[in-house]
């Protein structure tokens, strides 16, 4: 796809292709996923086109993270789970499948569906973390 190109999620917040929306307003669009990890597994979609977190404008991310809790209560309500992950990737190599900004809502049942959380993890050294963090907190300013 060409970044100028429209997504299918863009398709799918014109209107193109058919979804089970359930949420909308100036920014930000909400549907149930067509291949979901558990029952009430939505997608919450800036209708601002951009491949990456990164790239998004500030008044639209600033619209996702205002509804994203919205959101999510509704889905655990409609869902009847009590537990559950907030999912978003960027690139390829981070799993994204879709190229433009998208979170998961995805609802834990007792049945055990939902994201699984399989990774090794390591643990930080001190000083490396000390430097790290140094250089993020330069590139904030």
């Amino acid at each position: 796809m060409v970044e100028s190109d429209p997504s299918i999620f863009t398709l799918i917040i014109q209107g193109n292709i058919p979804c089970h929306k359930v949420y909308e307003d100036e920014h930000v669009f909400a549907f149930l996923d067509i291949n979901p990890c558990s029952i009430g597994h939505t997608l919450v979609v800036p209708k601002e086109q951009s491949a990456t977190l990164d790239g998004l404008s500030e008044e639209a991310s600033a619209a996702v993270g205002r509804v994203l809790p919205r959101i999510s209560r509704a889905v655990l309500a409609a869902s009847g789970a009590t537990d559950f992950n907030v999912l978003q990737n960027n690139g390829e190599a981070a799993f994204q499948s879709v190229f433009h900004v998208h979170f998961h809502i995805i609802p834990k049942h007792d049945d055990g569906s939902g994201l699984t959380w399989p990774f090794a993890t390591t643990q930080l050294d001190p000083g490396e973390g000390a430097i790290l963090a140094e250089r993020i907190r330069s590139h904030l300013k």
